[in-house]
């Protein structure tokens, strides 16, 4: 069972506790630099970006998406609202990539994409395919080794599942992923959460997917003061609590953004209010940006790419004005529809700042 931990703590499982890494700490990290992750949304055909040789990774929202035969190639199967770009991940060129099992990944040897998809029923249900993804995962992480021989640490990762919400109590689906994925993290996670989300699709396909981000060099985690450390979310909300950190600095100072929501503390606010929802979600996106630090605050959402997940379709336009209001200069913006991992939410956001 899992119980909030006293400050310096950050709680993986209850006996396995391991060190955060907040934004004030001082490492090495800032004695070196990576070059920074490009991310676009694009219009075009996923097999014309991929014969580029700085693409890292193409991501395909919803059913509609042409598969390709390439191992930087994701389909995702999130419905999008409206228009349906690529997102597209560039970085150095060349670009190596392959297959390690069940895991697709790319590299060119300063970042590391990876993904992969577990059957839950072949798994033995939402909570082992999580762990068995997560294992996986590490796994991967262990034999990929970056530029110098150095071993990839995670930056970002992305979770899809169908029916999140479905179940009541700890039988809710997403209660079950959580306690997988506390199990199945704790090797990839020794020098602490990473950014993440975790949202639910709504296609009926019980197939686990998790996509992310690994670099050379660790990130920095950083939390929002509005909010409590999701790690340390109180026993309502589930046996064990979310792992993960509100945002990732890179040692490109690039912000990547969780999924961030219409929390304050660990309370869901506006219940049932789309647009004061957004307006409380963006309110935190302001002050994990200041959290962060000069770099990251001064630019702002001006070069960020956000996706906003949007419980019921017919608000997604209020949703987009909203936030377009806020940040007009806005570097692009991706709608689709999912599900929350609260029921009382209705909207999500989350980001990669260039």
């Amino acid at each position: 069972m899992y119980h909030p931990r006293p400050p310096g703590h950050v709680p993986l499982l209850p006996d396995a506790p391991i060190s955060a890494v907040q934004p004030s700490a001082k490492t090495d990290l800032q004695a070196q630099s990576l070059p920074p992750l490009r991310v676009s949304y694009e219009h075009a055909r996923a097999d014309q970006v991929l014969a580029q040789p700085d693409v890292l990774a193409v991501l395909g929202f919803g059913p509609g998406v042409v598969a390709v035969d390439d191992a930087r190639f994701l389909r995702v199967c999130l419905a999008p609202i409206g228009d349906a770009p690529l997102e597209v991940w560039r970085t150095r060129a060349p670009v190596r990539s392959g297959f390690d099992g069940d895991i697709r990944w790319s590299s060119d040897d300063n970042y590391l994409f990876f993904a992969i998809e577990v059957d839950e029923q072949a798994a033995g249900g939402a909570d082992a395919a999580a762990e068995r993804a997560y294992r996986d995962i590490a796994g991967l992480l262990a034999r990929q080794r970056l530029a110098g021989g150095v071993q990839a640490q995670v930056l970002r990762l992305w979770n899809y599942l169908d029916a999140i919400n479905d179940g009541i109590g700890d039988d809710e689906r997403y209660r079950h992923f959580c306690s997988g994925r506390a199990r199945g993290i704790v090797e990839s996670a020794r020098n602490g959460f990473s950014a993440a989300t975790a949202i639910g699709r709504r296609d009926g396909v019980r197939v686990l997917q998790v996509y992310g981000l690994a670099a050379r060099l660790a990130g920095i985690a950083v939390e929002n003061p509005r909010q409590l450390s999701a790690w340390r979310y109180p026993r309502e909300y589930g046996p064990t609590a979310p792992t993960f950190a509100r945002a990732t600095r890179t040692a490109a100072d690039q912000l990547l953004v969780s999924g961030t929501a219409a929390v304050v503390g660990h309370a869901s606010q506006h219940g049932g209010d789309t647009l004061a929802q957004i307006d409380e979600t963006l309110i935190n996106l302001d002050h994990l940006l200041e959290a962060a630090g000069a770099e990251c605050a001064q630019r702002g959402a001006s070069t960020m790419m956000l996706k906003a997940y949007v419980r019921d379709g017919a608000d997604a336009s209020a949703v987009a004005a909203s936030i377009r209001a806020r940040h007009p200069d806005l570097g692009g913006l991706l709608l689709l529809a999912g599900d929350i991992c609260r029921r009382e939410l209705r909207v999500e956001v989350d980001g990669i700042q260039g």
